[in-house]
């Protein structure tokens, strides 16, 4: 008996210990009767989650259970959402191998065997309390393992219900419901606490004070970073379409996403075009004085005001005071200069206001992105709307995000497009930049073990010469 089972299981375990602990103590039962499951069975698994909500009529309950429980997003883009994020996880998963050998290198000499990691405790954000359980859930039952969602506490009813469908699923095909579970209700800070220490991998999509107290639970942890997105119009761009789908990318589910596009850096030469391309697609220019009122109405006392957060365009610019003009527009923007705690513009504002930068050239919109990832969303992502693509490289090789977009979308393009070949994923790690674990979307390879076996090979090993002659030659010895 573990440390931890044995604390548990005395008399002096605090309640939520006794929770956790009777959570775990199923979930591992059900890994165990998983654990003979062949890669079929294992993926009978996988697609019996995704269809628990991309059936049409879950897709829709869960959307508008969202929307009613945290007051975020929208119904419409919360059913795209539940339907497009699992079908594409969906391919990736069915494509890959996560049982017995999923590698052998005969030229090494190194054969690959996958294990699960363990019981998995998830953290789930309020902005999607239906489709990142899933996701993550699907991800996890790949490697064989078993998941504890911990959700938050406005999610926690929408999550309930996405956990329900997945335990009706997984029975219906003959699997241990216990395999996917939710922490029950209230669900609280010491209960999540509980759920980190007790299992085996802590995977934190949220707010960055979870993804701190993941990493600081004593279990191996995987958190995601915060988002702040810059994109970059350069000269060449074609300016009516990058404008139609910054509109869509920033409007998709009232920018709940961390991938949704909060600033705008806008090269000079097409800055006035740009804009008009922009105000084309629906936005709205504020004048420095609406600019004051949306910033009065957005932040309170330093917070993003939650009655203007993820809320439609309607409702927000009635809630600021905008004029007529501004409450057929589909999205807002605000013109600013700066960058950091003076300009709150620069930070990411999980609303329909997207802030605009003019700089002179590329390699000033260059900068100016860095700058802006500097002070929110480092090692997040960027994008770039150009048709040159030296600069699109020269910004993959200069700006420090795991990251960069090349005329796409971000939003539907950051977690896995069906046109680009990033992993569909609703957790987007940041690497160290962002304080993450990991520099890429959160996949598959983050659930599982792998064993090597090592058999000998013919000797690989060059003369000195071949390693340290340039060295010397150059240096002496």
């Amino acid at each position: 008996m573990s440390e931890h089972a044995a604390f548990a299981s005395s008399e002096t375990a605090s309640p939520e210990i006794r929770v956790v602990s009777e959570l775990v103590a199923r979930a591992r039962k059900a890994m165990q009767a998983f654990a003979d499951a062949n890669q079929g069975r294992v993926d009978e698994g996988v697609t019996a989650l995704a269809w628990s909500i991309y059936k049409p009529e879950h897709a829709k309950e869960l959307a508008e259970a969202a929307v009613q429980d945290t007051g975020l997003g929208n119904v419409s883009d919360k059913i795209t959402k539940n339907q497009r994020k699992t079908f594409g996880t969906l391919r990736d998963l069915l494509r890959v191998k996560t049982v017995g050998v999923i590698e052998n290198d005969s030229a090494r000499g190194i054969v690959k065997y996958a294990k699960p990691v363990g019981v998995v405790a998830a953290i789930s954000p309020s902005t999607n309390p239906a489709a990142t359980p899933v996701n993550k859930a699907m991800m996890a039952i790949k490697g064989r393992n078993a998941i504890i969602i911990a959700p938050s506490p406005a999610g926690w009813p929408t999550t309930a219900r996405a956990v329900e469908l997945m335990r009706m699923e997984l029975e219906k095909i003959g699997l241990r419901a216990d395999l996917v579970q939710v922490l029950p209700a209230p669900v609280n800070k010491a209960l999540t606490q509980a759920l980190m220490k007790a299992c085996d991998l802590v995977v934190a999509t949220g707010s960055q004070n979870n993804v701190r107290s993941a990493y600081s639970s004593g279990t191996p942890a995987i958190g995601v970073g915060t988002g702040n997105v810059p994109v970059i119009i350069d000269s060449s761009a074609d300016l009516d379409d990058a404008a139609q789908k910054i509109c869509a990318s920033k409007i998709f589910d009232n920018a709940t996403s961390c991938s949704s596009e909060n600033s705008l850096v806008i090269v000079d030469d097409v800055y006035d075009h740009a804009i008009a391309a922009l105000k084309a697609a629906g936005g709205y220019l504020a004048t420095a004085d609406e600019k004051q009122a949306i910033k009065d109405a957005l932040w309170v006392d330093g917070r993003l005001n939650r009655k203007l957060v993820a809320k439609d365009a309607g409702v927000f610019s009635r809630e600021v005071g905008l004029p007529e003009a501004a409450r057929q527009a589909r999205f807002f923007m605000v013109e600013e200069q700066g960058v950091g705690r003076d300009y709150p513009f620069s930070d990411e504002k999980l609303s329909l206001v997207l802030t605009l930068y003019r700089v002179g050239d590329f390699e000033a919109a260059a900068r100016r992105t860095q700058e802006i990832l500097n002070y929110i969303g480092r090692g997040h992502s960027c994008g770039i709307h150009t048709k040159d693509m030296d600069h699109a490289r020269r910004l993959a090789g200069e700006i420090e995000v795991v990251r960069v977009l090349v005329n796409q979308a971000h939003t539907f393009g950051n977690g896995g497009g069906f046109d680009n070949g990033l992993n569909f994923t609703l957790s987007m790690g940041c690497g160290t930049w962002g304080g993450n674990s990991i520099s890429e979307n959160l996949n598959y390879r983050h659930f599982i073990n792998i064993t090597h076996l090592c058999t000998v090979i013919a000797e690989d090993k060059p003369a000195e010469q071949d390693l340290f002659g340039a060295y010397w030659s150059r240096y002496g010895r």
